[in-house]
């Protein structure tokens, strides 16, 4: 795991836990969709981007935006937070890392559906699948505990997870 992560998750183990009582995807219905998409635009649109250097005085900190202000993992955080409270199960938002369009490291948030994997990011208001964002997939949150899983040579999370 990212260090700033295990640091999160030190100040509230809850939010980094996994109950493997829940689904590892969900089934991908017309209201879930909505609420998926509806999530995503709003965190995007009410958070304003603050790199962590700036906000916090760290080069690298995963928090939740409260006063309104956040980098990437920031929004993601946000999102997987507002679908858990909607009832979405948190074991099917994983928090992902990939290489981005400027070759830099940036943080999404991974959707497990049974339709695919899909991808909620601050960079864009579309939801898209994994394979349509351009990113090249570097690992993600574990389904099984605090750990990560890495996506090694492949950028296909679903393939490379099921390894």
């Amino acid at each position: 795991p990212i260090p700033a992560w295990d640091a999160f998750c030190s100040e509230d183990p809850l939010e980094c836990s996994s109950d493997l009582g829940e689904p590892t995807e969900i089934p991908l219905t017309r209201q879930i969709w909505r609420r998926i998409v509806s999530v995503n635009s709003r965190v995007n649109v009410t958070v304003r981007p603050l790199a962590d250097d700036v906000h916090w005085g760290v080069p690298d900190r995963w928090d939740y935006p409260t006063d309104g202000f956040g980098d990437c993992e920031d929004y993601q955080l946000l999102k997987r937070r507002l679908l858990v409270e909607a009832g979405i199960p948190r074991r099917t938002l994983l928090m992902t890392v990939v290489i981005d369009e400027k070759d830099e490291g940036h943080a999404v948030l991974m959707v497990r559906t049974d339709r695919g994997d899909f991808i909620l990011d601050n960079k864009t208001q579309k939801v898209l699948p994994w394979d349509r964002t351009g990113y090249v997939f570097v690992k993600r949150e574990g389904q099984h505990g605090r750990g990560w899983t890495s996506f090694g040579e492949s950028s296909a999370p679903t393939t490379t997870a099921n390894r």
